[in-house]
């Protein structure tokens, strides 16, 4: 003869055999009424990799971390409280309680959970005692327990010596393990602050590990000396262990290689542009995509702590130097009229130290070299300057010597090697050049100078020809007119914010352009034409 079970008996039970499975999926259950909804567990530290939210047979549960406020659920409702019910992996009640609702926010917190996965949670609303439907089964894990210390390894700068010189890229791999919610990232710094945040995989000092906790990154070690890696593993509930630190000497190559362009000392040309965060990116001229090299951060500008809104100009050194010097400026009306000049021992990241500025020349003197009378009204500073680029050599005697170009008045100024304090030659009389973008592409395999013009109204790119003479000098009568030029294409100004040239970026002897679209993505051009797509800026 059967015997009837009270209801009150059925309801435990199925509560028990619902949370009794690790993260198992729920059954199905009542929908959750319009009284309560968001049910999130907190994280408990702000390291966590992403919110708690396993609140369906489909969502993934996350992992709660060490924190000192304890494990918090949180929820909003129209009710003036709510219910909220815990229980651990094994069915049993760990939290039954009543909390009073804040401005549609309700909320409790639980301390002390002991580490593991298969926590499940539901919320009722309250408007009388036993009143309203539940959630669904929310379901999380805990673990406040950091992962092992990370090793790091390199062959190519192994930390007892040799190896590669400084400026030369080197892989190094990091391992780790974590027996609670499992690794989830390594964070990373090269010769600098180890700064705090979570593994997201678009920051640029976070790399994934594979399936056996490694991961493999590539560094570049700008300057000769001793460097200092910092390394932290994270895992999957934000728990951090302390920086792992990794020393290793590089030592300077005895026969560097030279190319205009190049700012970071590998004999390849550079693209220098803002990423979205105001940091500056270095991305080298020969890459596939927009990875940078390097990142300067916005907060070693020399402007606003931040690089966007600058123009930051290089092609050409001083003697001793082994990469280009860089010299920025912001080009906005009512700028400061300050040119700023970091002379680039090829040790990046720039701006550690403070720049020289730049005034600009107050002698002037004609194409023959001879000096001659400024013009009225001419500035002694940068403020009036409406374009300027880095021109590249007009001294055949220094192929990387220091020269730029720049738009006054309406006419065309040389700037010879400014950082010695130059004169300024004026190259056209016709004030004819206001109104176009330049770019200076740098020599071709011959020695022969250009200058690239862009008609800002109609976006024309035109080529002016600037070929070397038998006597080691230029010939600047291709620069008289601007309208006057070869067109190359057409790079409409909003379509093409940025064109610029870091000179030959493919290595077949003829400068390149490379332009940035108004959706902000690279692309790199053989000469001014074919261009490929490398991807979006950050």
């Amino acid at each position: 003869m059967s015997r009837s079970v009270p209801p009150r008996l059925l309801a435990a039970c199925a509560t028990a055999v619902l949370a009794a499975g690790l993260f198992a999926a729920p059954a199905a259950q009542a929908e959750p009424g319009p009284a309560v909804t968001g049910p999130t567990v907190l994280p408990g530290t702000y390291l966590d990799t992403g919110r708690t939210d396993g609140c369906n047979a489909t969502g993934t549960p996350g992992w709660v971390g060490a924190s000192q406020f304890g494990t918090e659920l949180y929820a909003r409702t129209t009710a003036p409280a709510a219910r909220f019910k815990l229980w651990d992996a094994t069915g049993a009640k760990v939290l039954d309680t009543t909390a009073d609702a804040d401005l549609g926010a309700v909320r409790t917190s639980v301390a002390n959970l002991p580490d593991g996965a298969g926590y499940t949670w539901q919320v009722w609303p309250q408007y009388l005692p036993g009143s309203g439907e539940p959630t669904e089964t929310c379901r999380f894990g805990v673990d406040t327990t950091q992962p092992a210390a990370p090793t790091v390894h390199s062959d190519d700068f192994p930390d007892s010596g040799g190896g590669k010189y400084a400026g030369q890229p080197g892989t190094f791999t990091f391992s780790a393990s974590d027996t609670g919610s499992g690794l989830a990232c390594f964070r990373y710094v090269l010769d600098g602050t180890e700064g705090v945040g979570g593994c997201d995989p678009a920051d640029r000092d976070v790399v994934l590990p594979d399936a056996d906790g490694t991961a493999t990154v590539t560094l570049k070690p700008a300057g000769w000396g001793t460097h200092d890696l910092q390394v932290q593993a994270v895992d999957h509930a934000g728990n951090a262990t302390y920086p792992v630190r990794y020393g290793f000497f590089a030592p300077a190559d005895p026969n560097p290689p030279k190319a205009l362009g190049d700012v970071d000392n590998d004999g390849v040309p550079d693209i220098l542009l803002p990423d979205s965060r105001g940091n500056l990116l270095v991305i080298s001229g020969d890459a596939a995509d927009t990875t940078p090299t390097t990142v300067v951060p916005a907060a070693l500008a020399p402007l606003d702590g931040s690089w966007s809104g600058l123009q930051v100009i290089h092609k050409g050194w001083g003697n001793s130097a082994p990469a280009d010097t860089l010299f920025v400026r912001s080009a906005a009306p009512g700028n400061n009229g300050y040119l700023y000049m970091y002379a680039n021992q090829g040790a990046f990241p720039i701006g550690t130290n403070s720049p020289a500025l730049v005034r600009h020349p107050s002698s002037c003197t004609d194409l023959a070299n001879l000096t001659t009378t400024c013009p009225d009204g001419r500035s002694t500073t940068y403020r009036d300057v409406r374009q300027l680029v880095a021109f590249g050599s007009v001294d055949p005697a220094q192929p990387y010597a220091l020269n730029l170009l720049d738009v006054e008045q309406g006419d065309l100024w040389l700037q010879r090697d400014p950082s010695r304090f130059g004169k300024s030659t004026r190259l056209t009389t016709s004030g004819a050049w206001n109104g176009y973008d330049l770019v200076a592409p740098g020599p071709d395999a011959d020695g022969n100078l250009a200058l690239w013009s862009r008609e800002q109204s109609t976006g024309l790119l035109r080529a002016h020809a600037v070929p070397k003479r038998a006597d080691g000098g230029y010939d600047f009568s291709g620069l008289a007119d601007p309208a006057a030029g070869t067109v190359l294409g057409t790079f409409p100004v909003a379509d093409y914010p940025t064109l610029g040239s870091s000179g030959d970026l493919d290595g077949d002897g003829r400068p390149d352009l490379y332009a940035v679209t108004a959706d902000r993505h690279l692309l790199a051009y053989h000469g001014a034409a074919d261009p490929q797509d490398r991807g979006p800026l950050a």
